[in-house]
C-alpha cells in the first residue's frame, strides 16, 4: 500500500512538472498597425496562434498609430503595467531608451531564439541599437520610392526594354526628364505630397544622404560645417521641381496620389505602404500599367530614408517580463521574422535577409525591383529628437516644406531648422 502511495505520489509531481513545462505562455501584444498593414498583422498573429496552439498564445491590441501610441507605451512601462512585445518604429528608438520605457534584449536571447544580426542588413541591425546595445528586432525595412507610369515614361523614350525607367539618375537629368514628360502631356512630371513635413523630410533626407551629408554629427551639432551646404542643395532640388511646375506646390496627401492615379503626374515619390493601394486599383482595371523602383541616384551614390517596424519588450518597472515570458516573446518575434513573406504583401521589405533573399520574394513585384535600398537604407539620426511624430518632423513642416513651396528660401529654411533644433538641445 505504502508502495502505491508512493507511485502514485511520484506519478502525481511528474504530471505537475511536465504540465508547468508545457503550459501556455499568454504573450500581450500591443501594436499601432492600421488599414491593410492591420488586416496582414492580424492574420499573421492568427497563423502564429494556430501554429503554436498549448504552447504560445499571442492576445493583441491595436492602439493609436504615433504619439497616442508611444505615450501609452511610456507611461504603462513606469508603473509597471504594458504588453509583453510591441511593435516600435526604430526611428523612435533612443527616445524610448532615454524614457526607459524599453528593456535591452540580449545577444544570449537573440541566440537562444535562433537568430543572429547578421540575418540583417548592417545599417538595419545598427538602427536597432543605442550606445551598442541592441533594443529592439526589425521586422521590415519601409522607405520612399518613385512610382511610375509605364505608358508615360515609354513615350517619352524613358523606359528601357526590361520595363524600368531610364536615364533619370542626376539632377539635372531628373528634371529633364521632368520636363520631357511634361511636354508630353502630363500636368506635371512627378506627384509629391508637398503640403506636410513628414513627406519631405523622406525625400530630404535621401538626398542629403546621397551627398554623405550628416543631419546630426557625433558632437551633437545640426547640419554643422558643410553639411548645412548639403542640406541646401537637397532642398533646392525638390524647391526647383515646384518652382517649375514639374512639381505640384502644397498638396495634400490623398491628392498627390490621386495626381498619379488619375494620369495627370507621370511618377510620384511616396512610400512603399501605397504598393497595395497600387496593386488593387491595377486589379480592379482602374489603374494603368506601373512600376516602382528605389529613388534614382540624384548626387555621389544611392540612398534613401527608411525606418522599420521592429519589435520591442518594454521596461516594466516594479513587473518586468519574466525570463520564461521572455523566451516565449523572442520565439514570437523569430516565429514573426521567418514568416514575413506575407508582410511584404504590404509593400514592406522583409528586414530578414533569409525571406528576402528567397526566391518567393523574388515572385513579389515591384517589391523585388526596390528591394536594392535595403543595402543603401539611411535611417534617421539617432537622436531623442528624432523620428516618426518628432520635433524634427515638427521643424521639416516648419522650414523644409516652405522652403519647397517657395515660401522661404532654401538657405535661410536650412538654417532655421539648424537653430531651432539646436536650441532644443541647449
Amino acid at each position: 500500500m505504502k508502495s502505491f502511495l508512493k507511485m502514485a505520489v511520484l506519478s502525481a509531481g511528474l504530471l505537475s512538472t511536465t504540465g508547468l513545462v508545457h503550459a501556455q505562455e499568454v504573450v500581450t501584444w500591443w501594436d499601432f498597425l492600421g488599414g491593410g498593414d492591420g488586416v496582414r498583422m492580424k492574420a499573421l498573429i492568427e497563423k502564429f496562434n494556430a501554429e503554436n496552439a498549448g504552447k504560445i498564445e499571442i492576445q493583441g491590441t491595436t492602439l493609436e498609430w504615433g504619439t497616442p501610441f508611444y505615450t501609452k507605451v511610456q507611461t504603462s512601462a513606469a508603473i509597471g503595467e504594458g504588453p509583453d512585445v510591441m511593435t516600435y518604429h526604430l526611428s523612435r528608438l533612443p527616445l524610448g531608451v532615454s524614457s526607459g520605457a524599453l528593456s535591452e534584449i540580449t545577444a544570449d536571447e537573440i541566440a537562444a531564439a535562433g537568430l543572429a544580426g547578421s540575418d540583417y542588413a548592417d545599417s538595419n541591425w545598427k538602427a536597432a541599437q543605442v550606445d551598442g546595445k541592441q533594443y529592439a528586432i526589425p521586422f521590415d525595412i519601409h522607405s520612399i520610392v518613385l512610382y511610375y507610369n509605364k505608358d508615360m515614361l515609354k513615350a517619352a523614350g524613358l523606359l528601357g526594354d526590361n520595363g524600368l525607367p531610364t536615364g533619370l539618375d542626376g539632377v539635372d537629368n531628373f528634371k529633364a526628364a521632368l520636363q520631357k514628360l511634361k511636354d508630353g502631356g502630363a500636368e506635371y512630371g512627378v506627384s509629391i505630397h508637398s503640403a506636410a513635413g513628414d513627406s519631405q523630410w523622406r525625400i530630404f533626407y535621401s538626398l542629403l544622404g546621397q551627398q554623405d551629408g550628416q543631419f546630426l554629427d557625433a558632437d551633437g551639432n545640426f547640419l554643422s560645417g558643410d553639411n548645412l551646404d548639403k542640406a541646401v542643395k537637397a532642398t533646392t532640388v525638390v524647391a526647383d521641381w515646384v518652382k517649375d511646375g514639374l512639381a505640384p506646390a502644397a498638396t495634400e496627401y490623398p491628392a498627390s496620389i490621386a495626381l498619379f492615379t488619375g494620369g495627370k503626374a507621370a511618377m510620384h515619390i511616396n512610400g512603399v505602404w501605397e504598393v497595395p493601394t497600387m496593386t488593387d486599383l491595377n486589379a480592379k482595371g482602374e489603374l494603368f500599367d506601373w512600376g516602382a523602383i528605389a529613388l534614382p541616384t540624384f548626387f555621389d551614390h544611392p540612398a534613401t530614408w527608411a525606418d522599420s517596424h521592429a519589435f520591442a519588450i518594454p521596461n516594466r518597472v516594479g513587473n518586468e517580463v519574466s525570463p520564461e515570458k521572455r523566451a516565449a516573446v523572442l520565439q514570437v518575434i523569430a516565429w514573426m521574422n521567418k514568416n514575413s513573406l506575407a508582410w511584404a504583401d504590404a509593400g514592406h521589405i522583409p528586414a530578414y535577409s533569409p525571406v528576402r533573399d528567397s526566391e518567393e520574394f523574388k515572385t513579389k513585384q515591384p517589391n523585388a525591383t526596390y528591394s536594392v535600398l535595403a543595402d543603401t537604407a539611411v535611417f534617421d539620426p539617432s537622436s531623442v529628437l528624432a523620428g516618426v511624430a518628432s520635433p524634427v518632423y515638427d521643424a521639416a513642416g516648419n522650414y523644409l516644406m516652405p522652403a519647397v513651396n517657395g515660401e522661404i528660401d532654401p538657405q535661410s529654411a536650412m538654417e532655421q531648422m539648424r537653430d531651432d533644433l539646436q536650441g532644443q538641445v541647449e
